[in-house]
């Protein structure tokens, strides 16, 4: 990554968790997670059924049968989804491995991809033992199985070099106000994903490329809300007032909004920085980056965005 030092971080961080750069794990690395997930999984079930049986035993045979199915649905099926929707994406063969299951936009899982995941895998994994994930994930781009395409999931390696994500400053009330009513719903995590990169990048950029990539951004991202861009309000200044706007109902949405701010509230002026960004997995923000994106000039007058530096 351009010319900076990097760190070795624990994990990639933007947005809601997630990195700057997703590295896809390669299949080796998945497979070895995989058979530690496996492993354990069936001394569960095995320790699990023995308990089954022995208090079991008086019963007739339909209902061990019927018990039987139970414990499979709930260990082999139900154990991994429960893991990887409590650890978001971190199963024990992934912290292992030092990989994480994550959106494709960065972001930490939640039960209905778990779900989906967990699904998938009793064909990909355990019906096939593997071979249907291991050619899914050969002939993926990014090393994706079935399950991972269907729940829009990616397995990233967490324990890699990046960059330190850069500061986020809260927009001023006015410019908060202007993206606070904005339907959010329509643009693809694909594109939030590219803001953030941009927004962890920008200080990396040369002054007019950073201009035009946020000035790009900042339409697409207009084109999808359905409301342009503000007049006035330099593109990477928007792009980071956008990203902060996402992570804040993000945040609202699972709970974790600051005490002492009411819901629905716009954040007020641009003095009070964002906590630094933290592992993967926990809900943060994308654009830890404040606003900059309009070259390596200082910041602009009157949106309280300081550009990366």
């Amino acid at each position: 990554m351009g010319g900076g030092e990097a760190e070795t971080v624990s994990g990639p961080v933007t947005g809601e968790a997630v990195a700057l750069e997703l590295r896809p794990a390669r299949l080796l690395s998945r497979g070895a997670a995989v058979l530690i997930d496996l492993v354990v999984t069936c001394l569960v079930f095995l320790l699990v059924m023995v308990g089954v049986l022995v208090t079991t035993a008086s019963l007739d045979e339909a209902a061990v049968a019927a018990v039987s199915v139970a414990v499979f649905l709930l260990v082999p099926v139900g154990g991994p989804i429960a893991v990887e929707t409590l650890s978001h994406g971190r199963s024990l063969g992934k912290w292992a491995c030092g990989l994480r299951v994550v959106r494709e936009d960065g972001g930490p899982i939640r039960f209905r991809h778990a779900l989906v995941r967990g699904a998938m895998a009793v064909v990909e994994i355990l019906l096939t033992v593997g071979v249907v994930a291991c050619v899914a994930s050969l002939v993926s781009e990014r090393g994706r199985r079935v399950g991972d395409v269907f729940a829009g999931t990616l397995v990233v390696r967490e324990r890699i070099p990046v960059a330190r994500a850069p500061e986020l400053v809260a927009p001023e009330p006015w410019l908060a106000q202007q993206v606070n009513g904005l339907d959010l719903s329509s643009v693809p995590d694909s594109l939030w994903l590219a803001v953030r990169q941009y927004l962890g990048r920008a200080r990396q950029l040369d002054a007019q490329v950073a201009a035009g990539m946020a000035g790009r951004l900042a339409e697409e991202l207009a084109v999808r809300t359905g409301v342009p861009v503000p007049t006035g309000v330099p593109a990477g200044s928007y792009l980071a007032a956008m990203a902060y706007e996402r992570r804040e109902r993000e945040r609202r949405k699972a709970g974790a909004l600051p005490r002492g701010v009411a819901e629905g509230e716009v954040p007020g002026g641009g003095a009070g920085a964002v906590p630094e960004a933290r592992g993967v997995g926990e809900e943060i923000s994308p654009a830890e980056g404040g606003g900059g994106g309009e070259g390596r000039s200082g910041g602009q007058a009157g949106t309280g965005f300081v550009p990366p530096v």
